[in-house]
């Protein structure tokens, strides 16, 4: 079956400031050298990219990888008529690193993301992941087919909270989902991978994970204290460092367009900002194994259940130890 993406009304209400008053042309300047990379902006963890000679001429062209504020802010002006005109918008945003994965490997890499986050600044080595992963039995080749099985994983690893939902990702689960990002922890959520990466409906057989790090909030009025409008888009707003500010109300569950989870996954160094009903709905129709991997010959590590049990409308919710619910 496949994806049919939720709707999403027009808006423009994320304006650009427009530019000065224009000039008479003048002859270009010679190209000047290219700029050195930006301080403080790693360029993304490629595993396996000493063995491709097409991933370093990708990472070549992609230059260095862009903060989550600066890629969500390109994303909004690329495609402004998907966001809401009558919303204004709030981001929630934690930084992750980039890491392209090497064979089925997605979730032990959103994993890994989410690790730096929880034990910073480093976190835990996705060499490490993958051993202890293959001694539990947790997996043959690096795929992670059961939410529970990553939530030991991520216990016994990161020495972390993990919080396995069931019953999907709405009701009261999506508060709790929404919260929890507001807060600045990370969630890993499995669902059907589309060619571009977004979340569709295949029953499973597309199986993928990604890891939320952050979440754009489409609401009425953004609140004065403890908030700043964005130089650069108006009608987006950041919380200020430092400056105590009260959570946002959270939009109503049948409010369509105006909750965007800010995601990624180990197969773009880019983050992805996906509509949340259009993931719930991917995550919740998870219920079986790819035929095509089924005949592929390869050893797979499927839960008593199948990949119903292990993966449809679960998702696990991470903190670092001792942090309050």
């Amino acid at each position: 079956m496949t994806s049919t993406p939720p709707s999403t009304p027009n808006l423009s209400g994320l304006a650009v400031p427009p530019p000065s008053s224009l000039q008479a042309p003048v002859p270009p300047p010679p190209a000047p050298p290219p700029p050195p990379p930006a301080m403080g902006v790693a360029p993304p963890h490629v595993f396996g990219l000493e063995k491709s000679r097409l991933l370093k001429e990708a990472l070549e062209k992609a230059g260095p990888v862009p903060g989550s504020r600066e890629d969500v802010k390109r994303l909004l002006k690329l495609h402004k008529d998907r966001f809401r005109s009558d919303l204004q918008w709030i981001l929630f945003c934690a930084d992750l690193p980039s890491l392209i994965q090497e064979g089925p490997q997605c979730g032990l890499v959103a994993l890994w993301m989410a690790g730096t986050l929880l034990s910073p600044p480093l976190g835990v080595p996705l060499e490490r992941l993958v051993q202890v992963a293959m001694e539990r039995g947790y997996t043959a080749q690096g795929e992670m087919f059961s939410v529970a099985d990553m939530g030991r994983l991520a216990q016994e690893t990161l020495g972390c909270q993990a919080e396995r939902l069931f019953d999907g990702l709405g009701g009261s689960n999506r508060d709790r989902v929404l919260q929890h990002l507001v807060a600045g922890h990370p969630v890993l959520i499995p669902y059907d991978e589309d060619f571009n990466h977004e979340p569709c409906r295949r029953q499973g057989h597309k199986a993928h994970w990604a890891v939320s790090a952050g979440v754009l909030l489409g609401v009425q009025q953004a609140p004065s204290l403890g908030y700043a409008e964005d130089p650069d888009l108006l009608g987006l707003f950041h919380p200020v460092p430092g400056l105590a500010h009260s959570p946002p109300a959270l939009p109503e569950e049948g409010s369509l367009g105006a909750v965007y989870l800010l995601s990624k996954q180990g197969k773009s160094w880019h983050y992805h900002l996906w509509e949340y009903n259009q993931v719930r709905e991917s995550n919740q129709q998870l219920t079986d194994f790819s035929p095509s991997r089924a005949t592929d010959g390869r050893e797979y590590v499927v839960p008593v259940g199948g990949v119903r049990a292990g993966l449809c409308g679960q998702a696990l919710l991470l903190r670092p130890q001792g942090s309050g619910h």
